[in-house]
């Protein structure tokens, strides 16, 4: 099997699988008192520190949750409600379609049921967003203004946004701003302190931790009202039993990555490009999505990147994506669509028609992304596949 789908679920890394095993034969709630809970909440907090070293992090700012959905329902809605309840005129929440649906679904709701009002930021072709288009939403009425969310990394497209830039803006104006940086942690220097946002929300399956885990980055100052409630646990924002050898493995799994960050960056940043390179050869009027590449010999910079280093997105005129990826997958070749499937029916990706693209176009497209896992003899399959894959969707197409 050549697995290119490292951004939708990536394999579990050695370290975290061997946290989780020297878990599994335990027991005790790390919430009860006696030797086996007071060892679950050991090895809790432990791992509460590593998560907060590996992200620029304090410990008490991270919030254990059941994943990357949880964490962005909890900050969108948890940070509205908040600053609807200081102040009632606070409704405005200002954020970007290209957002992932965690956080749509979240502001759709809101806005269907709790009176929200969505001030979308304008998005420029190549996936990104201006701290200038940002700075202007909340001049017209920063005083109505509820929150601003919006993604460190493009899931889709792979895009990069300046987040601190971003911040700067919103704190400039007294509104708290919220990233999904699911895509982000674990492939950039993702570093709280440093970004100077009130909210960050990550997942262990993205970067090699187990499923089901993840965590929402909370400032302290930063008020946020819970989804749910029960025990108390983690700050009073998040109750329910923790899982003590999820947060092991997940705890395990951001230190490794982050530790392994820097020479992975560039080693996928030239396995990309070879991916990229050689689709636009072997299918030329195929389109890639996202930010133009780098200048040939221009050296990979994590800290300035403007694409993620193990995405690449294309569009391919005349097909279906959906007819490529199942012609790819009858080859041993997994890789995802960029479009949504809504009650059977495929839908284009928002995504791609926020950044301004046709829905035929959009229909067509594909994204290829690459992990710790992932080696050169995978792009060469895929390079050897894809041109007769693209032609014989193409036929399909027309007949």
């Amino acid at each position: 099997m050549t697995y290119l789908d490292h951004a939708a679920t990536t394999p579990m890394h050695p370290d975290a699988i061997a946290a989780m095993n020297a878990q599994f034969a335990l027991v005790g709630n790390a919430n009860s008192l006696h030797g086996p809970g007071r060892a679950a909440r050991r090895v809790v907090e432990e791992s509460r520190e590593a998560v907060a070293a590996a992200l620029g992090a304090r410990p008490s700012h991270v919030v254990f949750t059941g994943g990357g959905t949880e964490a962005d329902n909890l900050a969108v809605k948890g940070l509205y409600w908040a600053r609807r309840a200081e102040d009632p005129r606070r409704v405005r929440i200002l954020a970007a379609r290209i957002e992932h649906h965690a956080v749509l679904d979240a502001l759709f709701w809101l806005e269907q049921h709790e009176g929200a009002t969505l001030d979308w930021l304008p998005v420029r072709p190549d996936g990104s967003v201006t701290a200038a288009s940002l700075e202007a939403a909340l001049a017209a009425e920063p005083q109505t203004a509820a929150l601003v969310t919006l993604m460190w990394a493009n899931n889709e497209v792979g895009t990069v946004l300046p987040i601190r830039e971003l911040a700067e803006v919103a704190h400039r104006r007294g509104v708290p701003i919220h990233s999904d940086a699911i895509q982000a942690a674990g492939h950039l220097p993702v570093d709280f302190a440093e970004s100077g946002l009130d909210a960050l929300s990550v997942t262990g399956h993205k970067l090699g931790g187990p499923l089901g885990v993840g965590a929402l980055l909370l400032g302290r100052e930063t008020k946020l009202t819970a989804l749910q409630h029960g025990g108390g646990q983690e700050r009073d924002v998040r109750s329910g039993t923790l899982d003590t050898p999820g947060i092991a493995g997940f705890a395990a799994a951001v230190t490794a990555a982050r530790a392994e960050q820097p020479e992975e960056y560039l080693r996928l940043c030239a396995l990309r490009d070879k991916l990229i390179e050689g689709v636009l050869r072997t299918v030329p009027d195929a389109v890639l999505s996202g930010p133009p590449l780098s200048e040939p010999g221009a050296k990979p910079d994590s800290e300035s990147a403007d694409r993620l280093p193990g995405i690449a997105h294309f569009c391919f005129p005349g097909c279906e994506g959906d007819s490529l990826l199942l012609l790819l997958d009858a080859r041993g070749i997994s890789c995802s669509t960029g479009s949504a499937c809504s009650a059977g029916i495929a839908q284009p990706s928002h995504v791609l028609l926020a950044m301004g693209s046709t829905e035929e176009l959009a229909r067509g497209s594909l994204r290829f992304s690459l992990g710790r896992t992932s080696t050169e003899d995978d792009v060469d399959a895929l390079l050897e596949a894809l041109p007769a894959v693209v032609s014989r969707a193409r036929a399909a197409g027309l007949s």
